[in-house]
């Protein structure tokens, strides 16, 4: 492994690298404080960092010398803005940053909770909200944006086309996937084919559960998507989400999704059982993947306890480069594939529990 492994835990955020024959803790940075963010900008490798203080609120910080020194900028914020009317709107959360694309240097997308999503154009030193998506017609007039295990709907992923940077796919839990084509000016939800079993309605337009979605970089239009009620994987830019989740069930539901960056038949999940109880299927840690667009899974469990489990792994705590994949626990356990999940092996298992991770 060439690469840091950058891992956000409930108490801190701890760097490991490899040490002699070994993969061990280098660093710890911001120890003691609960980190919800790690983001690596792939541009120019600046590592930024979103804390989550129980008593200050939301904090933003970034380095430009991989953790020697950091920097914080000033948080979004709502001011004038409503959640809903007469109800002021704050910031409860940073969920995810983004590059705004190679051609914007200065870019940044960042996703909040409750549901609202800001740019900067001056690399963090500013964020403005986009009012386009803010007053979407399906969470300003007609109220369908909503919480589900978090009291407000959030932004987790965003998705920027890497052939044309004002083609922008956002993920909001719960209201869905939704495209702009005109670098945020208008937006339009993308949810045809996905299943919303809890509604009235399952098939209806606003309201789905995406825990997390991620796009195919050699083949852009390829997208999958770990939701609340399956598995989906669309082939023409969310023009229509097939459910490819595993037969019986299994895999089905879950947080955390990786796929091959060059073959977009490729991904893997980890599974757990069910909103209500949300720990591993029959109490069983697992790594499945497909090679064949979701028509078949296999579980790549060498080096995985066998043992009783109760790991949850959340939406961030998967990640992937090249043949490294590696995974963290709500537990503080850590786990490492350096051959595309052939086998797995154990980084740490006394860690707090991890909320993201990201290679640098």
């Amino acid at each position: 492994m060439n690469s840091s492994l950058l891992v956000g835990t409930a108490k801190g955020l701890v760097e490991f690298n490899p040490v002699g024959n070994e993969i061990d803790v280098t660093a710890v940075h911001f120890t003691g404080l609960p980190v919800s963010m790690v983001y690596v900008d792939e541009r120019s490798g600046t590592w930024w960092v979103g804390l989550s203080h129980r008593h200050w609120g939301e904090k933003l910080h970034y380095s430009i010398d991989k953790g020697k020194n950091w920097q914080e900028v000033n948080v979004p914020k709502y001011t004038g803005y409503e959640y809903r009317k007469g109800v002021p709107a704050t910031l409860k959360k940073i969920w995810v940053i983004s590059h705004a694309g190679p051609d914007r240097p200065n870019g940044l997308w960042l996703g909040t909770e409750p549901g609202g999503l800001f740019f900067s154009s001056d690399n963090g030193k500013h964020f403005h909200l986009n009012e386009s998506l803010w007053n979407h017609p399906s969470r300003q007039d007609d109220n369908q944006w909503f919480g589900t295990g978090n009291d407000y709907p959030f932004i987790h992923s965003i998705l920027v086309d890497p052939r044309n940077s004002n083609h922008v796919y956002v993920g909001v839990s719960c209201a869905g996937v939704f495209e702009t084509l005109d670098g945020g000016e208008n937006w339009v939800s993308k949810n045809n084919g996905l299943v919303a079993s809890y509604l009235p309605k399952a098939s209806a337009e606003i309201g789905h559960d995406p825990h997390q979605i991620v796009q195919c970089r050699s083949r852009p239009d390829v997208i999958w998507q770990q939701n609340h009620c399956g598995i989906f994987r669309t082939t023409n830019g969310g023009g229509h989400w097939e459910d490819v989740s595993g037969q019986n069930g299994f895999p089905k539901y879950g947080f955390a999704l990786a796929i091959d960056q060059e073959n977009p038949n490729v991904a893997w999940v980890i599974p757990a059982k069910s909103d209500e109880s949300r720990i591993p299927v029959d109490l069983k840690l697992s790594v499945c993947k497909t090679s064949d667009n979701g028509k078949s899974w296999r579980e790549m469990n060498t080096g995985l306890p066998d043992h009783c489990s109760f790991d949850l792994v959340l939406r961030h705590a998967f990640v992937k480069q090249n043949e490294l994949l590696a995974f963290g626990s709500n537990n503080g356990n850590l786990y490492l594939s350096k051959n595309n999940a052939e086998n797995w092996i154990i980084l740490s298992q006394n860690l707090a529990a991890i909320n993201c991770l990201a290679f640098a």
